[in-house]
């Protein structure tokens, strides 16, 4: 057994220490192949540390308490970046994790386990059951009627040379807030992509290089936070059009700056509200329900679609930005005759 004062160190290297050496006997044997899961892993433990490290005084691993826990929670409920706060199953799955290193180091150098997690986990029922199959219900999805119907929609706001000359030309009466919004939309459902995905791209976003028809894109670089790793997801033909025609808007209109989707004219950004309110205008204009968090149900979609069409669950995961244990919703769904696009 290793003796060395690991968390005597102040520089960040203790924490370190500890989650690579837990990492290499996880690799070890066997229990964490994917580079997708470890990343995340690596991602969520950085988090975690960053806030350790930015204590006064420093938070250790040895003498982690439930008030830091309580004081971790609370400041990432805090935040005020877009989808940052941690949901209850992600707060779930950080805190196992944050159990898992410490309890492994305990046991790497002889010494009883540190419990704060597991007694912080008791006193928030709301957390420790977040997994549970009444905490966790079956995630909302559209209709194959729904998803072609809402496809449509969206596809009004585009150049359709196809089609008669009455109406080839509709798109030009569309506002670029009006086409902004069905694009954005139109990435959530043909892309996967969270709402908080969509207010994080950049204008160098979309990939064009490598796809079949040349200046469309065929997949989004999505840029990583402090929860997820930076990715790359494919995006539906459909969605890669309309994309396409709203850089093309995009740039005569002289917009500045480099968010994809601008909340204005001056390149401000998308705050979070208004992308909801805009999202929510056009599923309803669409058609179609648009509750509390009604354009997530187009990102369930895009992971069931992609699921029935074979796409492994790590592919999946890894396109959605999640940890694959986060696919088991999905799962439960497709076990049973579900319809979906």
């Amino acid at each position: 057994m290793t003796s060395l004062p690991l968390f005597q160190l102040h520089t960040g290297e203790a924490h370190r220490l500890a989650f690579d050496r837990w990492l290499a006997d996880q690799q070890a044997a066997g229990s964490l192949r994917q580079n997708a899961s470890i990343a995340v892993y690596r991602d969520m433990w950085g988090s975690f540390v960053a806030w350790c490290l930015g204590q006064v005084p420093i938070v250790d691993l040895d003498t982690l308490a439930t008030s830091d826990l309580e004081a971790f929670q609370a400041a990432r409920y805090g935040m005020k970046a877009a989808d940052q706060s941690l949901s209850p199953r992600h707060a779930l799955r950080l805190m196992r994790l944050i159990d898992r290193v410490i309890r492994h180091h305990a046991a790497d150098i002889g010494v009883a386990p540190n419990t704060a997690v597991f007694d912080w986990l008791r006193a928030h029922p709301e957390i420790r059951y977040a997994e549970s199959a009444v905490a966790d219900p079956l995630p909302e999805f559209l209709s194959v009627g729904e998803a072609r119907r809402l496809i449509t929609f969206l596809s009004e706001a585009r150049p359709r040379p196809g089609l008669s000359a009455s109406r080839r030309h509709a798109h030009r009466a569309f506002s670029w807030q009006q086409l902004r919004n069905r694009t954005a939309l139109a990435l959530q459902l043909g892309a996967g992509l969270a709402p908080g995905d969509v207010r994080a791209l950049d204008v160098h976003a979309p990939i064009s290089t490598g796809g079949r028809i040349r200046d469309r894109p065929w997949k989004v670089a999505v840029p990583g936070n402090g929860n997820l790793p930076a990715r790359e997801t494919p995006i539906a033909p459909w969605a890669g059009e309309l994309l396409e025609h709203w850089l093309q808007v995009r740039t005569e209109a002289h917009i500045p700056g480099d968010r994809l989707f601008p909340s204005t004219s001056t390149g401000k950004p998308w705050s979070k509200e208004a992308h909801y309110k805009a999202a929510k205008a056009v599923l309803e204009e669409a058609g179609l329900e648009a509750g509390e968090g009604g354009s997530f149900k187009l990102r369930h979609t895009f992971a069931l679609r992609q699921l029935r069409r074979g796409t492994s669950v790590d592919e999946v995961a890894r396109w959605l930005g999640v940890d694959p244990e986060a696919m088991a919703k999905y799962s439960r769904v497709l076990i049973g005759p579900a319809d979906v696009v």
